[in-house]
């Protein structure tokens, strides 16, 4: 049983006090896959790295459970981490380096070999015990350092970018197989990542970070749909959310959005919120994802006061998907998700339309999220 819980946590570095962490406040519950996820940089390791006692925590208190671990040494906080390079001894067979820590801990040689060889099965990699690390794939020695870690049985497990250094195939199976094993096993686990694909397919929850600062904490289909502010909307979504600047201004007593080639209808409870803001005149930022603008006539129909046109540029065909980038007057084109069967011709005009219901305003001067 492991509950995490950070409460006013910082770090700094150097003579003048650079903040690598501030102020992360955060509680993970028991068998919770909690998923750290940002740009280089954000803080998400450093983190990772005070829970494991590789770093001292300059501000706040840590606890697993309701015990104060900000001075407890790394070997009696119970907790197993699995590196981005593997981290095995070379020299070594996979059944030393899986029980390497097991024989620390003086643990008797059946008990060792019952740990290492059920380890083994979990992970299929029993047929590879006698060799040596350099015998194997990339994936098979991440398989061998995850046996390291589970073997002990700890109440935590980190993870420090684990797979960056696997090929795509390979990365997707691993995600299968370390989800399955959280599923198994149900250790407590961190996950750190700068790959928001992995964010999304493996956390219960999710942890934006920027700058060291927790952006946003929610499950993978809060932080998709309802992004905190404009920096979680464009890194969360690949292609990410498109920003349109524009203003709000009222038309028959309803609200609608202006660019300087075209107008949105906004729905009553988006123009609730946006009036409370007292926002009318004044210009905001509309995020929408490309999955909800389309060139199908029904759309069209279904929506009829949020259409608009714009010229092809370019398209990305991603198999089950095609990705056009329409030029529609703004900043930048426009990222429209579509049927891959449809074909388009360069400078080609383009019919589209808008959900407005599954669009989100931004305020444009804080980029925090106004409206559902």
């Amino acid at each position: 049983m492991a509950r995490i819980l950070f409460n006013h946590v910082y770090k700094k570095y150097g003579k003048d006090n650079t903040y690598a962490v501030k102020d992360f406040n955060l509680e993970i519950h028991d068998k919770e896959f909690v998923v750290f996820v940002g740009p280089s940089g954000c803080g998400k390791s450093t983190t990772l790295r005070m829970v494991a006692g590789l770093e001292d925590i300059s501000e706040g208190e840590m606890f697993i459970n309701d015990e104060k671990i900000n001075d407890l040494p790394p070997k009696d906080r119970d907790i197993a981490m699995v590196f981005q390079n593997y981290a095995l001894y070379p020299n070594m067979s996979v059944y030393e380096n899986i029980a390497f820590g097991l024989r620390l801990r003086k643990m008797p040689k059946h008990e060792i070999d019952l740990n290492v060889r059920r380890a083994a099965r979990v992970l299929e990699i029993e047929q590879f015990l006698l060799r040596k690390p350099k015998q194997l794939s990339g994936g098979q020695r991440q398989r061998v350092a995850l046996g390291r870690a589970i073997v002990r049985n700890p109440q935590v497990f980190l993870m420090d970018e684990p797979l960056s250094n696997l090929d795509a195939k390979l990365r997707v199976q691993m995600r299968t197989e370390i989800i399955r094993l959280h599923k198994q096993i149900g250790v407590t686990t961190i996950y750190v990542t700068h790959d928001q694909t992995e964010a999304m397919t493996m956390g219960n929850r999710i942890v934006v970070m920027k700058d060291g600062v927790i952006q946003q904490v929610d499950t993978p289909e809060g932080i998709y749909n309802l992004p905190n502010n404009m920096f979680v909307a464009s890194f969360i979504g690949s292609p990410p959310m498109n920003f349109i600047t524009g203003k709000i201004k009222e038309h028959g007593g309803e609200l609608e959005f202006h660019t300087r080639r075209f107008t949105l209808g906004i729905p009553e409870g988006k123009a609730r919120a946006l009036r409370e803001r007292n926002l009318v005149d004044r210009s905001v930022i509309l995020g929408v994802r490309p999955e909800n603008i389309s060139n199908e006539a029904n759309v069209h129909e279904e929506h009829p006061n949020a259409t608009f046109h714009g010229v092809h540029k370019s398209n990305e065909l991603m198999g089950a998907d095609r990705f056009l980038y329409i030029d529609v007057g703004t900043e930048q084109d426009m990222i429209v998700r579509v049927n891959p069967r449809h074909q388009f011709g360069d400078e080609e005009k383009v019919h589209l339309a808008m959900d407005m219901h599954k669009a989100i305003f931004f305020d444009r001067d804080s980029n925090e999220r106004i409206t559902d």
